[in-house]
């Protein structure tokens, strides 16, 4: 609950609020209401699902404030400037440029991008909104010189601790200080948590913290400018069992230490693994013109890893992925000419069960293998088909891809996958990486055939996954994890 405060203040009516007439703003209760809460308190505090409309609420109340705040000089950040400037300052619409639109202008003050707002809203006096990343453990270094009288941040479990700390340090001056915060679920015991926001909750509840204290957590629910229709889409597109359903659907905290692909798992190890079709039945698929190109990908193996491929196919339009087979060699020292010879049979194998093979991807990490390969491809008169490097996009939108599929059950394989199964079965999130979800990698698990199986498929991501489900993925999990 907020610090109740011992003088007599009114109560703003929001409706009365002035703002543009363009912006279709919709709140309900609940969002109301902490708005309200904002005005009393200095830190307000806003976590939750995605879609769940917290930033535009941060921003709505932020902006209020900015209009009578006697400091001039305030601080907006995410985990990247790009990140602050499009969540913050655009905000599909509901930003501080649409909310100020005619009195305010993009520039730089004191060589840091800003937005200056100074017009009726202000009294015509000139507020400075500085927009700064937080990701790294430099990015302090931008934000320091100045005094800030507040500051809103999106994303804050991204932040890095050492801008956090300089940020608040330079509140300090502050003649209105508040803070505002917005944040999806990640691991309870995250620093975001443990030092900050569970910390001043409890200080708060003490009667120890000055100020006043604003929490609300959100859900999708909540946001009543989101149909049903809309929701259930959503929805639909993830695997209830996963980490991302808990937080982005049900906007709870959760440890990301358990499987990568639960539900894909559950239906593997069942009695009647329905997802699993035999060999002359994708052949059947392939012979009738149900599939598309036929793609291989290859990932080299380390010291304690092997070579891994695995052979996929999609049906007409992107409907559904079917993996054919996959193979894994566990001697990481093979030589490059051994190891051309073994891709060679791989793919002369898939020709002769399938007709063709159209594409060949690889790891980028081992050029020398791969002219190995276009060699010993060429050389069985096999050198038609191309041989490229693996894209390589962020793991964890192909982990979201496959999560989704698996959800509407999109994703079929063959009996010819055994060691691609065994992969997702067995694949799990790192437990000792708690502000990143991250896909364990110390030999436990084959994420070698993780791999090539995902370099056959990244290039087609946004034909399986729609651009609008990848941006609310992204809204919920801002992390960036690079192979």
């Amino acid at each position: 609950m907020a610090k109740q405060s011992n003088k007599v203040v009114q109560k703003v009516d929001l409706t009365q609020i002035p703002r543009r007439k363009t912006i279709p703003y919709r709140f309900s209760d609940k969002h109301i209401e902490y708005i309200r809460r904002c005005q009393f308190c200095t830190f307000n505090f806003l976590e939750g699902a995605v879609r769940s409309g917290k930033t535009v609420d941060n921003i709505f109340a932020f902006a209020h404030e900015l209009m009578t705040t006697p400091d001039r000089i305030h601080l907006a950040t995410g985990s990247t400037m790009g990140n602050a400037k499009l969540n913050i300052g655009d905000a599909n619409g509901f930003g501080l440029e649409w909310i100020f639109r005619g009195q305010c202008h993009w520039g730089k003050y004191h060589n840091l991008d800003a937005l200056i707002v100074k017009g009726p809203s202000t009294n015509f006096r000139s507020k400075v909104v500085i927009f700064a990343g937080a990701g790294n453990q430099y990015s302090y270094q931008k934000i320091r010189g100045n005094s800030y009288g507040m500051w809103i941040a999106t994303e804050i479990n991204l932040h890095h601790d050492n801008s956090i700390k300089e940020a608040f340090n330079r509140q300090l001056a502050a003649k209105r200080r508040k803070i505002f915060w917005d944040l999806n679920p990640c691991h309870p015991k995250a620093k975001i948590y443990t030092d900050y926001i569970d910390k001043y909750a409890e200080l708060d509840k003490a009667g120890k913290l000055l100020g006043g204290y604003n929490y609300q957590h959100m859900t999708i629910f909540d946001n009543i400018n989101i149909t049903k229709e809309r929701i259930d889409e959503i929805v639909s597109q993830y695997d209830p069992g996963s980490i991302w359903y808990i937080r982005d659907i049900l906007g709870k905290r959760s440890i990301a230490e358990g499987l990568v692909y639960p539900k894909f798992a559950a239906i593997a190890s069942s009695e009647n693994p329905y997802l699993m079709i035999t060999v002359q039945q994708a052949r059947q698929m392939c012979d009738s013109g149900q599939t598309l190109q036929i793609v291989i990908g290859v990932d080299f193996g380390g010291t304690s890893s092997g070579h891994a491929f695995v052979c996929t196919t999609s049906t007409i339009g992107n409907e559904k992925l079917l993996a054919l087979s996959s193979e894994l060699h566990k001697d990481p020292d093979i030589d490059p000419e051994a190891l051309g010879e073994l891709l060679v049979s791989f793919v002369m194998r898939m020709i002769q069960t399938y007709g063709y093979v159209t594409q060949v991807y690889c790891d980028s990490a081992e050029p020398v293998l791969i002219r190995g390969i276009r060699k010993a491809l060429a050389q069985h008169a096999l050198g038609n088909i191309p041989v490229s490097y693996a894209l390589k996009t962020r793991i964890n939108d192909r982990i979201f891809t496959m999560t989704s599929l698996t959800a509407q059950d999109r994703f079929l394989y063959t009996t010819d996958c055994e060691t691609l199964v065994d992969a997702l079965r067995t694949a799990t999130w790192n437990p000792k990486r708690i502000e990143v979800m991250e896909r364990l990698d110390d030999g436990t698990s084959d994420i070698d055939s993780l791999d090539a199986f995902e370099y056959t498929y990244e290039r087609d991501i946004r034909y399986y996954v729609s651009e609008q489900a990848m941006r609310d993925y992204h809204d919920g999990n801002g992390q960036v994890v690079q192979e």
